[in-house]
């Protein structure tokens, strides 16, 4: 009799282990919940739940969230790296308008003093025309 439940127990783990019958990590993840909580019925929630969102999804629970948290900080560094650039494309177009602006201060103030100095020629010349 004990010889007889041996071999069906070697049968059947060889049976689990070696023709994959059944996912050991499906049935690892709830066997620990159940022997740390002592709470089968959460470990076979937990079971349910896992088999059903797989076969919704095609991926288990935790393979799906990974995939989102990653889609979701690639998303997140694209929207930085964006960020970035447009911060520096305000910068340039910044430095440019001031520099523009710069530039037509001194324009202006340039033509004022070529003013000024043609005015003084100008009245030299007049004075000079008058003492003669």
């Amino acid at each position: 009799m004990i010889l007889k439940l041996l071999k069906l127990s070697l049968i059947l783990t060889s049976f689990i282990f070696l023709t994959g019958f059944v996912p050991l990590p499906a049935i690892l993840g709830p066997s620990i919940t159940a022997a740390s909580s002592g709470n089968l019925v959460k470990a076979s929630a937990q079971l349910v739940f896992n088999n059903e969102f797989k076969k919704k999804t095609g991926k288990s629970s935790l393979s799906y969230i990974t995939e989102e948290v990653s889609k979701n900080n690639q998303q997140k560094r694209i929207n930085n790296e964006f960020n970035d650039l447009i911060k520096k494309r305000v910068k340039i177009v910044h430095q440019k308008l001031v520099n523009q602006n710069n530039e037509a201060k001194i324009i202006k103030d340039f033509k004022l003093i070529v003013e000024k100095r043609v005015k003084l020629t100008h009245e030299k010349l007049l004075q000079k025309k008058f003492n003669q």
